[in-house]
């Protein structure tokens, strides 16, 4: 076995490491389980970094397909490693160095297909590694903003190349470039001045919600049936959250702070983890090399998903007690649909019928 094999397969490997460690990071602060106490206090970092920007460095090296573009998922996998034996310092380092290396990725992609999605995603990579930084730094302002950027950028550009599918739209293009722009400047200006740079982020993502809601090829693959339904049903579904979550960060950055896990968790797990599971059936059977037959079984995961996150923000706001028992079941949400994507897998691995990855973005719906 080669060593892009074998690194292509021990990644994905390590960055479930550090979901699995992140989500227990978070139970404990909710009072559910216990954790090591790195998890309890590195809960974002493991999610974001460890898990998210290692399963999106290692899907933009396979675009890539040069064995250079590896080196972000390697670093990345490693740092959540690192973080999880105490080397903190360590971690922090290689992440910025995985963020660098996305980025050097990213810029060889504009270069190969110079378009505005391609561009977008290299910004993306950017506000990684200015959050990455931050955090290494023990700043606090801007690095929430840097890290969701990053994960709502990415989706908006992925998003955006599907576009081209639709009959051309006028009104489309003229209205994504100064969402986007407010959403880039608004990152830049939360390290500077918090205040106004969490209200124009808050609102830059209810308009990009607004956006994809409108624009989104999800719109009409919704009424296809299969995996182009689940995946255009979780894409809709997230796009709702993530307007709810820019109207919580503008609510919690003037002062409601009852507002913070909604501001939070709209975006990470109704947005980024709807986007998750919407996507993976399609580029984890790309990573692994196999086939994925669908099974509507998993749209059980991503309803409950859905129906515990607004258990947690509705009764969960007023109650501890609902409120980790929420988070179990967004918890239990993830580990079920991973459970069921890698059952279906080995079903298919076991019969042996393999295939060469497809192109993920032709694939997504």
């Amino acid at each position: 076995m080669s060593a892009l094999s074998s690194l292509r397969r021990l990644a994905p490997l390590l960055a479930v490491v550090s979901l699995a460690a992140g989500i227990g990071g978070g139970l404990a602060r909710l009072g559910v389980s216990p954790a090591p106490t790195i998890a309890i206090s590195h809960h974002a970092v493991l999610m974001v970094a460890g898990f998210l920007g290692t399963v999106i460095s290692l899907e933009r090296a396979i675009a890539w397909g040069r064995a250079a573009g590896y080196a972000a998922p390697a670093s990345s996998a490693a740092a959540g490693t690192m973080l999880l034996a105490g080397w903190t310092a360590a971690a922090s380092a290689f992440w910025i160095v995985a963020a660098c290396f996305l980025l050097l990725t990213s810029v060889a992609l504009v270069r190969r297909q110079p378009m505005i999605h391609t561009v977008l995603l290299a910004i993306a990579a950017a506000l990684w590694l200015a959050g990455q930084s931050a955090f290494a730094a023990g700043a606090s302002s801007g690095v929430p903003e840097a890290w969701f950027g990053f994960l709502v950028l990415t989706i908006a550009a992925e998003r955006l190349e599907l576009t081209r599918l639709l009959p051309p739209r006028r009104l489309a293009a003229a209205t994504f470039r100064p969402v986007v722009a407010l959403l880039i400047a608004a990152v830049g200006a939360s390290f500077v001045d918090p205040l106004s740079g969490a209200l124009a982020f808050g609102s830059a993502l209810i308009g990009l919600a607004v956006w994809l809601g409108c624009f989104d090829v999800a719109r009409r693959t919704v009424h296809a049936s299969g995996l182009a339904r689940f995946t255009a049903l979780a894409l809709l579904a997230g796009y709702a959250w993530l307007a709810v979550g820019g109207a919580a960060w503008i609510a919690l950055a003037l002062g409601a702070s009852a507002a913070r896990d909604l501001a939070l968790h709209a975006i990470a797990l109704g947005f980024v983890f709807s986007m998750v599971l919407g996507h993976a059936p399609i580029v984890v059977p790309a990573i692994a090399r196999a086939q994925l037959r669908f099974n509507a079984g998993l749209y059980l995961p991503l309803v409950l998903l859905h129906g515990s996150l607004l258990l947690r923000v509705t009764l969960g706001a007023r109650s501890p007690e609902w409120r980790g028992a929420a988070g179990a079941l967004n918890a239990l949400a993830i580990a079920a649909f991973a459970g069921m994507l890698l059952r279906a897998l080995e079903r298919r691995t076991a019969a042996g019928i393999m295939m060469d990855p497809p192109d993920i973005a032709s694939s997504r719906s």
